[in-house]
C-alpha cells in the first residue's frame, strides 16, 4: 500500500511515520511545508518527501499519484479540507483518515464540556474544524474521521476508547501514542467497520472535568 501523510512534521504524524516503517512493508509520501529541511528520511526506498501546502491542488495530486489511502493531520482550515478532497477527485484516491478535535458536533457533556467550550469552543478553529468536517461526510470518500480529545505524550501508553457518532463524547484525554496505535489499527484492519464513521477518541476512565495536565 502506497500512504500519504498530509502534515508529515506534526507530532502524531512523525509517530505514525516511525510505526509504519517498523511495522510493515508500506510506501509513504510524506507532505509538509519546507519538508525537505524538517523531515529526516529513514529509508530511502519506502520514503518520498513533498514540500507542499494543502492549498496547492497541482503539488497535491502530484503527490497522491497512485496512492492508496491519505491520511491529514490537521483540518484546522476548510479551504486546505476542501483542497484535498478536490485533489483525490481528480486522482481517483477514495480511502482519508481525518484528525479532527472533540466538540464539532456539541456531543461533549456535562462539566468537561464546558470546561471544552471555555477553551476552544467560541474559537475559529473550532468554525474550521465543524466546516472541514462537514466538507468530508458530504463528499464522495470513504472516510474516516477521528474526534481526538486533549493529546499529551506518553510512552507506552497505547489505550485508546471510541465513541461514534450521536453518542455522548466521554474521555477528557488521549495520548498521541495511543493515537498512532489507533491509525496503524485502521489501516491494516481489513473489515469495513472504519468506513464512513466518526469516530470519538480518547483514553478510558479519564471522564473527568478536564485533563489532568490542566
Amino acid at each position: 500500500m502506497k500512504i500519504l501523510i498530509l502534515g508529515a512534521a506534526g507530532q502524531i504524524a512523525r509517530m505514525l511515520k516511525n510505526e509504519l516503517l517498523h511495522k510493515t512493508n508500506h510506501q509513504l509520501i510524506l507532505y509538509a511545508r519546507n519538508g525537505h529541511k524538517r523531515l529526516n528520511v529513514g529509508d530511502d526506498g519506502r520514503e518520498v518527501v513533498y514540500d507542499g501546502d494543502f492549498k496547492d491542488k497541482n503539488k497535491l495530486i502530484e503527490a497522491m499519484k497512485d496512492v492508496d489511502l491519505v491520511y491529514v493531520n490537521d483540518m484546522g482550515d476548510e479551504n486546505s479540507t476542501k483542497t484535498i478532497i478536490d485533489a483525490m477527485e481528480v486522482t481517483g484516491v477514495k480511502r482519508i483518515i481525518a484528525a479532527s478535535i472533540l466538540g464539532i458536533y456539541d456531543e461533549v457533556p456535562g462539566a468537561f464540556g464546558e470546561w471544552n467550550k471555555q477553551m476552544i469552543g467560541g474559537s475559529s478553529r473550532m468554525q474550521s474544524q465543524i466546516i472541514s468536517a462537514r466538507l468530508i461526510e458530504n463528499s464522495n470518500l470513504e472516510y474516516t474521521l477521528l474526534r481526538l480529545t486533549w493529546l499529551y505524550n506518553q510512552e507506552g501508553n497505547t489505550r485508546y476508547m471510541l465513541t461514534q457518532k450521536g453518542e455522548l463524547f466521554k474521555g477528557a484525554q488521549v495520548t498521541r501514542q495511543a493515537v498512532t496505535q489507533l491509525i496503524m489499527d485502521i489501516i491494516e484492519e481489513k473489515s469495513d467497520q472504519y468506513l464512513t464513521v466518526s469516530l470519538g477518541v480518547s483514553e478510558p476512565d479519564t471522564d473527568w472535568a478536564k485533563p489532568s495536565f490542566y
